[in-house]
Parts: C-alpha cells; structure tokens; sequence
C-alpha cells in the first residue's frame, strides 16, 4: 500500500510528487505528464504568466524555469513571453529531475477502501492508497454553451480540442469568449489562414498592460507591488496570501474565485488580434443551427436585437466551471459525501488541502474557491506543493510513513542523513 497516490501529472500534480517523495513517502504519480499543455493547446501559443511567476515547485527552490531555459540557451526575462512548447519542455526536464518517474495510465476510479482507498486504471490491476491527492487539471470541467452541445459532431468545439489549427484554412471561424484563449485562438486562426470572427457578450475586450520593470524606485513599487500574478496590491494579496483568503467567508471566497482576475488579454497579443479579427461585443448567444455543413448562431444585441451569424465551424473559448459532480473517476458516493464550498460544487478544504473525507487531497482549479485565484495558475503549485504534503504527512502520522510502507525505508534513510525539514 502507497502513502500517497497523486492522480496528475501537469504543474501540480508533478510539484505535489516532488515534495512528497523529498519528504521521504511512498508516493506514485499517474498520469501523461504535461497532458494539457502537450496535448491541448494550440501549436503558437505563448505563456501568459511571466517566467519568474511560472515555476512548478520542489524542495528549496529548485528546478525553475530560469534555470531550464539558461540551460537551453533561451531567455527566460521579464516582459518576454515564451512559447507554450518552451513551457512544456520545462515540466517534462522537472519531471525527470526532481518527480518520481509519472505511469501513464488513466485513473477511471478512485473509491474508498478500508482506512484508504482503492485506485483503479485502465492499464492494469488497482493500486491501494492510504492517502490521494487529485490534481486532475482543468480538462474534466471544460465549459460551452448549452446550446452547442445540441449542434451534430464536427459543427463545434472547444477551444482545448486543437493542437493545429491550420486545418482550418481558407474556412470561416467563429470563436465565443473574451478572455486569453479565445483572442489567442482567434489570432492564431488568422495566421493560419481561416476567417476568424470573435462573439463576446461583454462590450469591451480587456488587455493588460505592459508590465512595469522588476527594479523600480521603492516608492514606486510601494505603490503597485510585482506578484505572481500581476501588479498591484489586490493581485499580491490573490498571490502571495492564499491563506488567509481562505479564512474569509465562504460566500466571500466563492465571489472572489468567480470574479477576481477576470477574461483579459496578453498585451503582446493586442496588435495581432486587432489588426485581422473582427469582433462582435455585447453579443449573446441564444441559438445555434446546423444548416447543411454549416452552422448558424441566433445572436441578441444588448439592445435586444436579433442577428444571425452563419459560420462553417464554432470554437468555444469559454472556459473551465470547476464541479464535483463532473468529477467522474471519484466514486459518486464519496463525491456526494463531500462538503463543499458554500453552495458551489468545490470541496471545502483544510489548510492542508484536504477535504473533508480523511485522506483525499484536491489541487489545483478545483481548490480556488477554498484558497482563491492563484490555485487558477501554475504560480499557485507553489503554496499547494509543500503545505499538501505536510498535511499528507499529518494524517499519516506525525512522524511520517507508517511503519511497513513503501516510503519508509526512504524516510529512515533521510532521517540518518543530513537534515531535512521535512523530517522534523
């Protein structure tokens, strides 16, 4: 039996392995490391985040971003987005370097099991568990409009369904959103050769500004700190403070994962997407039609006004609705037992991240109601990493694997070595 079983391996599931095999317990991780990113993400994207604030987590710092790319030859500096692929890159080296090493196989339950759990794959026999730590990533709970879902295959489809989008040369393209990936999308359609249009119901698009220098004067940077998640004190306190968001209300805590750092785009994005991508703002989408091979969307202005939109294809950039209930590899009898955020459907997590069915562990999107904005990004792997595992280790023991466990060979010989402050 494991200590710990992490189902992921993107940016938080491969972080949550690295601290817990550092702390000496046996650990496995299951999952196509990087899925999302290698997997989901048009070839031609870039990293929103800027390099310093996107580093995956291991023990003292080590492995970020900075130190991959110089080891590449690349630049990784402030204001200078990189490449997706540049970014996928880097967790796989992490993965190699500071994670045990990932099975990819695809978990299709994980149930209670005596004092534990019972994990089950679609590769082979089921793996027990004293303890697990979900980090399934964003792909469960992609979100799109109602109506689409009633339009025939081939008519529609989410903006993370594409890794080329040049298959859509020469074709007309209407994307729905107004956040990151629906004008990256929309941009990268154009410069593939489609005909892109973007529909959004806000009235106006949102970019963000150019980033302000690391080194500033100090009062300046007083005034409008850096952050892990952009400038200003708001998004400091979002980055650097997770805890504390968690000990406000939960009615104050659900407000602030729904609306803080809302749909905006890169700055470096702004001139591509303006200069070859119409768009209609202030536009709702009440109807779609499939009419041959094409598809028509019935459209209603804020002034009430009826417009018709036909199109040979329809990407929905309409982002992730984290829920339990769409949680399908946890057991549904487990799941219903869960406490969850107000009347949300995000489990309501100690501040260990673990939820309130001793044992299992939540990372990731799913925790933002709980910790706020920051578990939305990969910044966030670095307060969830080490304060998951300590709670891991809380609930196994204060003093770490239980006896017999794979991991407790490692951690005597940890125990004997040098000091870890893992161990104490």
């Amino acid at each position: 039996m494991d200590d710990l079983v992490v189902v992921g391996a993107g940016p938080y599931g491969l972080s949550i392995a690295a601290h817990a095999a550092a702390a000496g317990l046996g650990v496995r991780l299951l999952g196509r490391p990087m899925a999302s990113w290698r997997d989901h993400m048009p070839e031609g994207m870039y990293l929103k985040s800027e390099p310093w604030s996107s580093n995956l987590s291991a023990p003292g710092g080590r492995y970020t971003l900075a130190e991959y790319c110089a080891g590449q030859g690349v630049a990784a500096e402030h204001g200078n987005p990189l490449p997706i692929g540049t970014f996928s890159a880097y967790g796989l080296w992490f993965a190699r370097q500071a994670a045990p090493e990932a099975e990819e196989v695809t978990v299709t339950e994980v149930a209670p099991h005596g004092g534990g759990f019972l994990v089950r794959t679609a590769e082979g026999p089921p793996l027990l568990a004293r303890t697990v730590a979900l980090a399934v990533g964003v792909m469960p709970f992609t979100h799109s409009p109602e109506v689409l879902r009633e339009l025939p295959p081939g008519h529609w489809s989410h903006s993370t369904g594409h890794r080329d989008l040049a298959r859509f040369a020469g074709t007309e393209v209407a994307v729905l959103g107004a956040g990151q990936a629906a004008l990256e999308t929309a941009a990268l359609l154009a410069e593939a050769g489609a005909r892109p249009s973007l529909v959004a119901r806000r009235s106006r698009l949102n970019w963000n500004a150019v980033p302000q220098p690391l080194r500033r004067p100090p009062l300046r940077s007083l005034r409008d700190p850096h952050s892990g998640l952009g400038t200003g004190w708001r998004s400091w306190v979002w980055s650097e403070l997770p805890w504390a968001v968690r000990r406000l209300p939960a009615s104050t805590r659900e407000r602030i994962a729904a609306t803080a750092l809302g749909p905006a785009g890169a700055w470096w994005l702004r001139d591509r997407f303006e200069r070859r991508v119409p768009a209609l703002l202030g536009h709702r989408l009440h109807r779609a039609t499939a009419v041959g091979g094409r598809t028509r969307l019935g459209l209603t202005t804020a002034a009430g006004e009826s417009l018709v939109l036909d199109t040979a294809h329809v990407v929905a950039a309409t982002g992730f609705a984290p829920d339990l209930r769409r949680l399908e590899l946890l057991d549904a009898r487990l799941r219903a037992a869960l406490e969850t955020v107000g009347g949300g459907g995000s489990p309501e997590l100690s501040p260990g991240f673990e939820s309130s069915w001793p044992g299992l562990f939540f990372a990731g999107l799913l925790t933002a109601p709980s910790f706020g904005p920051s578990m939305r990004f990969v910044h966030g792997a670095g307060f969830t990493a080490g304060r998951l595992v300590k709670g891991v280790r809380r609930r196994l023991g204060a003093r770490g694997p239980l006896p017999g466990s794979t991991g407790a060979a490692r951690y005597d010989r940890a125990a004997a070595g040098r000091p870890n402050t893992y161990l104490r």
